[in-house]
């Protein structure tokens, strides 16, 4: 396989996903985002929980 002809087929790859648009109906983001954002302050609250001797 040479360089030329997988290239060509990651573009005839990644043509083909324009049409889907890459987006599900039930992923909101702003579900997933503030999702996002309390997972993340609950690590940093753990993290400051274990980290008293500062």
């Amino acid at each position: 396989m040479s360089l030329t002809s997988t290239a060509h087929q990651l573009v005839t790859l990644a043509a083909e996903g324009g049409e889907h648009g890459g987006n599900h109906e039930s992923l909101s983001p702003f579900v997933t985002g503030g999702g996002a954002l309390v997972g993340l302050l609950l690590l940093l609250w753990i993290t400051t929980r274990f980290n008293r001797d500062r």
